[in-house]
Order: C-alpha cells, then sequence, then structure tokens
C-alpha cells in the first residue's frame, strides 16, 4: 500500500493540490531525490566525461558509467554494453531502424507491426521499408486488446523483424511479448520492443522476454527529459553499423577511414549527457524504492474507481479492456457530442490535466473508428481524491458544453 501522502511530499510540483495531473503518459513529475542528483552532478562534478584524466573529468564518467550499470540491472540486461544511452525512446527506435534496418531489411523482407503503435515505433519502419523494398504488416487485436491466432500467424517466413509496443499509450493493454519474441525467432526474425508505457510501471526484465532489442524514455518514469536508453543484445549490436558517427564513437581515425570504438561507445557519438543520465539512475532508484507490486496494485485501483463510475455516465464511451487491471493507468474515453479537445478544455478550467487528441497513435484512432479520444493516466503519486475531482467534473462536461 503507498502512502501517497508522504510520496507527493516528494514532488515539488505536486504542493500545488489545486491541479490534478493525470497526463502521466505523456510524461511523469519529478521528485526531489531525482533533482537531487542532477544538480549535484552539475554542481560537484560537471566535466566532459570520457576524455579528461583530472578528477573531475573521472568523477563525471564514473557516475555516467554509474548509471548504466544501474539501467542494466533494472533491465536485467546480461552485459553493461547491451545499454547505449540515447535522447528517449524515439532516437532509440530510430537508430534501430537505421543501422540494424539498413543492414539486414532486404526487398520482400516484411516488417510485422501492431496497430496499436505510437508513431515512434511506426514511422522508422516505414522508412526503413521504402529503403530497403520491404513491406509492413499489421496485427490487428480485437475489443479487448488480444491478438487471435489468425492475427499472430502473420508472422511467417518473410518476417524479418517484429516492432510491438509492450504497453499501448492509449489501450493500456500489455502485449504478450515472450509469445511474440518466440514466434519472431521461430522464422528467423528479431523483434523490437517499445517499452517507453512498460518501463515506469511494471518491472521488465529483457532477459526473461527475449527482446532482441527494447527501448524507453526517462522523462516517462520520474528522469528528466533528453535521456533514454535502448538494450540490444550484444551480437546485434556488435554487427550493426554506427548510427551516428564523429567524435568519442572512435578506435582509430586517418585521413582515410576509420575504425568504431568497441560497445556502447560506437553508439554515443559526441558529448554524453552524463547529467540527466545520472538523474535516470536516480529515478530507477526511487521507483526501486516504491515497488512495481505497489505501483501496479494503486494505479489499477484508480482505473477501477474512475471506470466504474465513467460507465455509468451516459454518453461515455470507454476504449481498451473491460478489466481495469490491464490499463496500466490509462483511461481513454469520448464523450458523445463533444470533441476531445473542449473536453479537456473544460477540466482544464476546473485544474485538471488530461491529455486529447490522437495521441500520436493514428493508425489505432482509424483501427477504433474515431478521429481522436481523451486519454486519464494515473500514476502511483495520484489519489483517490483526485479521481473523484475528476469524475465529478466530468460529469459536467456536456452541461458546461451547452448539451
Amino acid at each position: 500500500m503507498i502512502d501517497t501522502a508522504a510520496v507527493r511530499r516528494d514532488f515539488p510540483i505536486l504542493a500545488d493540490t489545486q491541479t490534478v495531473y493525470f497526463d502521466n503518459a505523456a510524461t511523469s513529475q519529478r521528485p526531489a531525490p531525482v533533482l537531487d542528483a542532477v544538480e549535484r552532478f552539475y554542481r560537484e562534478t560537471n566535466a566532459n566525461p570520457l576524455r579528461g584524466l583530472y578528477r573531475w573529468s573521472v568523477g563525471a564518467t564514473e557516475a555516467y558509467e554509474a548509471a548504466r550499470h544501474k539501467v542494466a540491472r533494472f533491465l536485467g540486461a546480461r552485459e553493461e554494453s547491451e545499454i547505449v544511452f540515447t535522447r528517449n525512446a524515439t532516437e532509440a527506435m530510430n537508430l534501430v531502424a537505421y543501422s540494424w534496418g539498413g543492414a539486414n531489411l532486404r526487398e520482400g523482407d516484411e516488417i510485422v507491426l501492431t496497430v496499436m503503435e505510437h508513431h515512434s515505433n511506426i514511422i522508422p519502419w516505414q522508412q526503413a521499408a521504402k529503403r530497403a523494398g520491404a513491406s509492413l504488416v499489421w496485427l490487428e487485436p480485437d475489443a479487448e486488446g488480444r491478438f487471435s491466432e489468425e492475427e499472430l500467424a502473420k508472422i511467417g517466413p518473410k518476417t524479418k523483424l517484429v516492432a510491438v509496443t509492450m504497453v499501448s499509450n492509449v489501450l493500456g493493454v500489455t502485449n504478450p511479448i515472450r509469445e511474440l519474441a518466440e514466434r519472431a525467432h521461430a522464422v528467423g526474425a528479431v523483434i523490437a520492443v517499445d517499452g517507453a508505457q512498460s518501463t515506469p510501471h511494471q518491472r521488465v526484465n529483457v532477459t526473461a522476454l527475449d527482446a532482441d532489442f527494447y527501448v524507453f524514455s526517462g522523462h516517462k518514469m520520474l528522469a528528466p527529459f533528453g535521456i533514454g536508453a535502448l538494450y540490444g543484445k550484444k551480437a546485434l549490436l556488435d554487427a550493426m553499423p554506427p548510427f551516428l558517427t564523429g567524435g568519442e564513437m572512435i578506435e582509430l581515425v586517418t585521413r582515410e577511414d576509420a575504425t568504431w570504438a568497441p560497445l556502447p561507445a560506437k553508439f554515443e557519438a559526441g558529448t554524453v549527457n552524463a547529467g540527466d543520465a545520472v538523474g535516470l539512475g536516480a529515478a530507477i532508484d526511487y521507483l526501486e524504492g516504491i515497488g512495481f507490486d505497489a505501483i501496479g496494485e494503486h494505479e489499477d485501483r484508480l482505473a477501477a474507481l474512475a471506470m466504474e463510475e465513467m460507465r455509468k455516465m451516459p454518453h461515455v464511451t470507454l476504449y481498451g479492456p473491460s478489466d481495469p487491471a490491464r490499463h496500466s493507468g490509462i483511461v481513454t474515453f469520448n464523450i458523445e457530442g463533444c470533441h476531445p479537445h473542449d473536453v479537456a478544455s473544460v477540466l482544464d478550467s476546473e485544474n485538471i490535466c488530461i491529455r486529447a487528441g490522437h495521441h500520436c497513435a493514428q493508425p489505432l484512432m482509424k483501427f477504433l473508428g474515431v478521429g481522436s479520444t481523451a486519454r486519464a493516466s494515473m500514476y502511483f503519486y495520484n489519489t483517490e481524491d483526485e479521481v473523484a475531482r475528476f469524475l465529478d467534473a466530468l460529469g459536467h462536461v456536456r452541461g458546461w458544453l451547452g448539451y
């Protein structure tokens, strides 16, 4: 059981008790230990990592690599060299699409996606397919967010890669990554997992999942903006050409050519984002201190409270699984006759923050038969009182809009 009153004292922005923040699927808030860790890095160890032999630079390098160690342990990677720091999940997936995709995709190959993917796991593969002459194959879920055997059978002999989100940022459903990995590997394909929505909410072990690639963003899991990571199996990363070239990712440079540094430096060109990597490490410490079982139970309880009452409201349509425990704290909905942007604006007038739009998931919106939706997404620092405030305001939206 999470003591939300105690937890909220760790988040300076949540001292504003007038505001209900239900846009956690877009980005989370940051606790004081994360903010303090980043500030301490710049106050005490600010130097260019990996380059200098003096005390500050060595300290910056040690702090940066300690963060990598935390990420590797957190994800269950076999080796620290399998963790590549990036700006975010989008950059990490583009790295895979350009580097692995450019080296391995050929004309006639198939890339299997699900219709619930975020654009960050669609567009890189659309472009990779165009460059290679490959094609995209789409898996479509049922009303509960599950894939039938007929859909899963689309992973076949022409499949070269399966790209799939672990948790949908709209439906909240968790996809069966281990099963998808087994099916991909059975036909000689690899699997790339978008973990942007799963990593903040549930314990992830990439080795147990047998994921070939796994990407995530720090800003959705209490860390600063501008830091994320790619996990890749060492054999795959070793065989891939670099994504960006320049400083730090080299071993030897001559006038005519260059050789590449070993992993993970080969994929971390230029001055690295050491301060925010330290912040990511502090965020991991904080989340593990709360505990993912407790986080999941808390989010499920809030989602159940919200969905139970929303089902009683006329004119409200909910999307995603019927079981609130399969929503990862995400409640996506529409109100008949009300554009989601208007719903969000009305709730904002009551100091309630939700997201409205297509959520960077336009193929899914089309599949659901809507142009956009409203989305309330909760995290472990949200409270039952906040859910009650949200529900009360939601019940008045149509009246406020003239219905």
